[in-house]
């Protein structure tokens, strides 16, 4: 007598074995018997039959620390088979914060994580925000301690290298979070506060993740033509703190990207990295666009820089006519003086600009001053970021997959509706990139290995029942540029902790997610 059983489909048990027809009975959230079960009872019974069952697919990287308490957005996680998120990416989420660090993080990150509801103005463990998504959410979540969010609790904004009682500190908060769940470290050094922080800090931060197993995560200082230097910053810490080394969102030319991974992993260090199916990236427009020069924690210092008229012209006239040529704009929230901006979301800049007959530099900089920073955007890759490049690094075995996904904005990026699919529909059935085994590795067995997760990602009796069933003939993203909030199809039906949260594509609304933590996943 099982709780559940799927039956008859072909089991891809996340350990590159081939896939073998069996039935796969469930009972107290936990894998039973996966063989031959004919002669089994169960309160549920599923017909998987023609189509694959899989372990649930972790998204290494993905913004939705607030939106994933949002049903629309569970429903696109799980419409790819998606299980579990790993939240508390680029060093900056709500989490450990004083309360100055948390309202610095919720409006400088608005535009990627958006507002957290459950969350008032105080100070904030980790323990407490891991609570928000317990019972909450349809899917489970992950937590990495963010740095920057870290640096901002203990330093305020400030450009500088800690005081040694500063770093005690830091490294108490990082010893805290992880003594409370979380599963790794991460930094944003492209970002506020985090582009302050050297190697050394990072490194010590670093030292206790590594006592406890787990991965260094890393927004690097550079990507594309500049990730030599990101990724050297990335190896130092790395072997500095004897620390796992984890690259985030890992883009640029195939070829020089891959021989520093082989280069560093034949050196001793232990290194993987994400990426995502898209030649586009999206992200703060501020962050992209503005003169480092004019970095300030202080956003409200910066807006009036910006509108003064000498920091203007000299912003103006430093912007690349290239990049100015690749944005498109995601997110533009209108402001309090009554002026209307958010038609201009899913526009491209330039077009946008004629529409209101402003150069597009001028307009580019009007927009952030009367959203106070607040906008996003989808940008386009430059030509070291290829077709081939991005199809070389998702082979590589030291991959596996993050979406990237953000759901704030009128007009995000689809690739939070469609990554996991696009990498099945196109890289598995079309390309041939991965095989159906290899895709349930790099989606779910070894990114579950990865973060601690060790009851996860493989279907095995014993371990938690999260599983997916696909149909490898229709599975499909349908999300893209023009209409970024399309719900992938091909994947109808989603066990999480045992409990089906996905039913012929809809949601059950069974909350069955939880936060999980290393080594007890759960």
């Amino acid at each position: 007598m099982f709780d559940l059983v799927l039956c008859g489909g072909l089991v891809l048990d996340g350990t590159g074995a081939p896939a073998t027809r069996a039935d796969v009975g469930v009972t107290g959230g936990r894998i039973a018997a996966v063989g031959r079960l004919a002669a089994a009872q169960a309160g549920i019974v599923i017909d998987a039959a023609d189509r694959y069952v899989v372990p649930g697919f972790i998204d290494t990287h993905v913004h939705a620390d607030a939106a994933i308490l949002e049903p629309t957005v569970q429903l696109a996680a799980l419409r790819q088979g998606v299980t579990t998120l790993i939240l508390g990416q680029d060093g900056l989420s709500f989490a450990p914060a004083t309360p100055a660090a948390l309202a610095f993080v919720t409006r400088y990150f608005a535009a990627i994580n958006g507002s957290h509801p459950r969350l008032g103005d105080g100070a904030v463990t980790i323990a407490e925000l891991l609570d928000t998504w317990r019972g909450t959410t349809a899917v489970n979540t992950a937590f990495l301690v963010p740095h920057g969010t870290v640096r901002f609790s203990v330093l305020g904004g400030d450009e500088r290298p800690p005081e040694p009682d500063e770093l005690a500190e830091m490294r108490r908060m990082v010893e805290r979070g992880l003594a409370e769940g979380a599963v790794g470290l991460s930094t944003g050094l492209e970002y506020l506060p985090g582009r302050y922080a050297g190697v050394a800090e990072v490194a010590e931060l670093s030292r206790p993740v590594a006592e406890a197993g787990l991965p260094y995560v890393t927004h690097m200082r550079g990507y594309g033509a500049a990730a030599a230097t990101g990724f050297a910053e990335a190896r130092a810490i790395g072997m500095a703190a004897g620390v796992a080394v984890h690259i985030s969102h890992y883009h640029g030319p195939g070829a020089a990207l891959l021989s520093m991974v082989d280069d560093a992993r034949s050196g001793g260090l232990d290194l993987t990295f994400d990426s995502y199916p898209y030649l586009r990236a999206c992200t703060i427009l501020a962050m992209a666009a503005l003169p480092r020069w004019l970095d300030d924690t202080d956003l409200d210092r910066t807006v009036d820089a910006l509108s003064d008229p000498t920091t203007r012209r000299q912003v103006i006239d430093g912007l690349n006519p290239d990049l100015l040529h690749r944005i498109t704009l995601a997110h533009v929230p209108d402001p309090d003086d009554g002026q209307q901006w958010s038609w201009t979301e899913g526009w491209r800049l330039i077009d946008a600009a004629a529409e209101a007959g402003v150069p597009p530099a001028e307009f580019l900089v009007d927009l952030l001053v009367h959203t106070r920073l607040a906008a996003s955007a989808v940008i386009e890759a430059p030509p070291s970021t290829d077709e081939e490049s991005m199809r070389a690094l998702l082979r590589h075995p030291a991959h596996m997959a993050g979406s990237d996904g953000i759901y704030v904005g009128g007009h995000p990026h689809p690739r939070g509706w469609g990554a996991f699919a696009r990498l099945l529909a196109r890289h598995v059935r079309e390309l041939g990139d991965w095989t159906w085994e290899q895709a349930a590795v790099h989606l779910a067995s070894h990114p579950a290995r990865r973060f601690g997760l060790i009851d996860r990602g493989i279907i095995r009796p014993g371990l938690a029942a999260d599983l997916a069933v696909i149909d490898p003939v229709t599975v499909s993203d349908r999300a893209d540029y023009t209409n970024p909030r399309e719900v992938a199809v091909g994947v109808n039906d989603v066990i999480v902790n045992g409990v089906p949260v996905l039913r012929d594509g809809h949601l059950t609304g069974n909350l069955a997610g939880t936060p999980l933590t290393p080594r007890s996943g759960g």
